[in-house]
C-alpha cells in the first residue's frame, strides 16, 4: 500500500504546497507508511534531486515523470569534469576555468563546450552545452551519469530544442521526446504517446495501482483529468491548499470556485476525499457544496504542518520584541507592519521588530525603514531556520489578509507567542483567539491602508500595555497542542484506514 502525492514542479524557493508535502512525508515516515512524491513538470535548471533534497525529501521518496522510465534513480550530481573530458572524441586546444563553469575550445573544428558546475558541488558537472560554429547544437544533463540530452536547431536566430533523449545507466535509450514548440511526442520502447497527458497515463499504468493505494492531488492543473481517468482502482484525494472560492464573485445563486480546484470540485463524485488545513475551511467548503452543488463529498481537516514539541524560552523573553516570518510579497503587507511599528515606537520606546523572509517587496520595505531612520529597531533577517528563534520574542504579528493555514502562525503559537493579526480566513482565525492569546483586528477591505496601519499600531500598544502576557502565552501553548506531531499522525492514520475500508 502506497500513498502517491502528485505535484507539478519544485524550485529552490519552495511554496507552501511543497512544505505541506514535506510535513506529510515526515508523518508518513513515522507511521511507517510508504509514500512517493511525484513531480511532473519538466525541469532543466537543476537536477531535481538537489531541489527535493534541499527542502528535505529523501531520494527514494521522489518520482520524476521524466526519469520514471529510466533505471537511473533520483540521485545527486557527481559526474566529474574528468569523466566529461573522457567523452571528447578529440583533444581540446585550451580550456578556461571560471567560478561556476569550465569552457573547452576545439579551435580547428570551431567547437566550444561549456560545462556548468553543480551549485552544491563545484567538482561535479550538472550540464554541458555544445556550440558548433557559433550555434547551440546540444545540451547534456548529468547525475552520476548522463541522464538526458537535448538537441537544438537554429531558427530565426535562436536555438530551438527539437528532440530529447533520456538514457539508462548503461547509456542505452530509455525513451525519446520529439519536440515541436509546446507540443511533444514521446516514444517509450515500442510505444508512442502523442502528448504529455498520454505519457502521464502510461506512468500511472506502470505504477500497477491497486485498491489499497491512495493518490493525493496537491496540484492538478492540466493533469487532473488524466489522473482521474487512469488512477483506478486506487483511491483519490484532493488537498485544498488555498481559498477555494472567489467571495466577490459569489452570490446566493452561484459560486465561483478557485480555478485550481474547479475541475476537482465539479467531479467531486469521483473524489474519495478532500482535505482542508483547518476546521473552519472544512465547514465552509461543506456548506458551499451543499448550497451550490448536489455533491456531498467526504471532507477531512488535517493540518498541513505539525510541531515536534512545544518550545519554551531558554532565557526570559526580551521585552517588547516583535517578530514576523513570511515571504516579502505584496499580499503579506509587511510594509504595513513596518509603518505600524514606527507609530507604536512613540508609545513604546524600546520596541523592536525583526522580519524573517525574502521576496520581491524587500527593496520597498528597506526604503521605508531607511526613510524613517528605523534601522536600529526594525531589521530584515532574511531566511533562517526559526525552530529555536520564535521563543526569544515577546509576540508575533501578521498583516496578511488571507492565510490558508499559516505555518509561521503555527510555529509561533508552538513557542507560546501572543499574536496580532487581522480577522480573516483561515489561519488567523485558527491560531489567534481574540483577547485570549492576542488580538484579531476587524478587517474591512473598503477601509484605506492608513486605517489598517493605525489599527495594527494600536493593538501593538495595547498588547504591550498589559501588565503580564503570561495568560496569552499559556493560551497559545494550549492552541498549539492540537498541532503536535502525534495528534496529526492520528488524523492521517484515521483517514487512511477510513478511505481504504470504504
Amino acid at each position: 500500500m502506497t500513498v502517491y502525492n502528485l505535484n507539478l514542479g519544485i524550485g529552490w524557493a519552495s511554496s507552501g504546497v511543497e512544505y505541506a508535502q514535506l510535513y506529510r512525508a515526515k508523518i508518513f515516515r513515522q507511521l511507517g507508511q510508504p509514500a512517493k512524491f511525484v513531480f511532473m513538470d519538466f525541469i532543466t535548471g537543476d537536477n531535481i534531486e538537489h531541489l527535493t533534497s534541499n527542502i528535505g525529501f529523501f531520494d527514494d521518496e521522489v518520482i520524476w515523470l521524466y526519469q520514471f522510465f529510466s533505471d537511473i534513480k533520483i540521485e545527486p550530481t557527481s559526474y566529474s569534469i574528468e569523466q566529461l573530458e573522457l567523452t571528447f572524441n578529440r583533444a581540446f586546444d585550451r580550456s578556461e576555468r571560471h567560478e561556476n563553469y569550465v569552457r573547452y575550445f576545439f579551435e580547428s573544428q570551431d567547437i566550444m563546450v561549456t560545462a556548468y558546475l553543480a551549485k552544491n558541488n563545484q567538482s561535479a558537472v550538472e550540464r554541458a552545452e555544445f556550440v558548433s560554429h557559433g550555434k547551440l547544437i546540444r545540451k547534456d544533463y548529468y547525475t552520476q551519469t548522463k541522464l538526458f540530452s537535448e538537441y537544438y536547431a537554429p531558427r530565426d536566430n535562436k536555438a530551438y530544442v527539437y528532440e530529447r533523449h533520456f538514457f539508462n545507466r548503461n547509456g542505452s535509450s530509455a525513451f525519446k521526446e520529439i519536440v515541436d514548440g509546446n507540443d511533444s511526442i514521446f516514444r517509450v520502447q515500442n510505444q508512442i504517446f502523442y502528448d504529455k497527458q498520454a505519457l502521464i497515463a502510461y506512468m500511472l499504468k506502470c505504477l500497477h495501482l491497486t485498491h489499497n493505494d491512495i493518490i493525493i492531488l496537491d496540484r492538478a492543473t492540466n493533469v487532473g483529468n488524466t489522473v482521474l481517468q487512469h488512477s483506478a482502482p486506487a483511491k483519490i484525494g484532493v488537498v485544498v491548499h488555498a481559498e477555494h472560492f472567489n467571495e466577490n464573485q459569489t452570490d446566493t445563486q452561484n459560486i465561483l470556485w478557485n480555478n485550481f480546484y474547479e475541475y476537482q470540485f465539479d467531479r467531486a463524485n469521483h473524489i474519495n476525499f478532500f482535505i482542508t488545513a483547518t476546521l473552519s475551511q472544512k465547514k465552509l467548503l461543506a456548506y458551499h457544496f451543499g448550497k451550490y452543488t448536489t455533491h456531498k463529498p467526504k471532507i477531512i481537516d488535517i493540518p498541513v504542518g505539525n510541531l515536534k514539541k512545544l518550545r519554551q524560552p531558554l532565557e526570559g523573553r526580551k521585552e517588547h520584541t516583535l517578530i514576523t516570518a513570511s515571504r516579502l510579497a505584496n499580499e503579506k503587507h509587511v510594509d504595513w507592519l513596518v509603518k505600524a511599528v514606527i507609530r507604536a515606537k512613540k508609545a513604546i520606546p524600546n520596541l523592536t521588530f525583526d522580519i524573517y523572509g525574502k521576496g520581491g517587496e524587500q527593496n520597498n520595505i528597506e526604503q521605508i525603514i531607511k526613510d524613517n531612520a528605523a534601522q536600529e529597531y526594525i531589521q530584515l533577517k532574511g531566511h533562517t531556520k526559526l525552530d529555536t528563534v520564535y521563543q526569544k520574542y515577546s509576540a508575533y504579528i501578521s498583516a496578511s489578509t488571507s492565510e490558508g493555514f499559516g505555518l509561521s502562525l503555527m510555529e509561533a503559537v508552538g513557542s507560546g507567542l501572543p499574536m496580532i493579526g487581522f480577522d480573516v480566513r483561515y489561519g488567523n482565525q485558527t491560531f489567534i483567539q481574540n483577547e485570549k492569546n492576542g488580538y484579531l483586528i476587524p478587517f474591512n477591505c473598503n477601509e484605506n491602508i492608513e486605517e489598517h496601519i493605525e489599527n495594527l499600531s494600536q493593538k501593538i500598544i495595547a498588547l504591550f500595555a498589559k501588565e503580564q502576557l503570561v495568560n496569552f502565552e499559556n493560551y497559545s501553548y494550549k492552541i498549539a497542542e492540537n498541532y503536535l506531531v502525534d495528534e496529526v499522525q492520528q488524523k492521517w492514520q484515521k483517514l487512511i484506514n477510513e478511505v481504504l475500508n470504504d
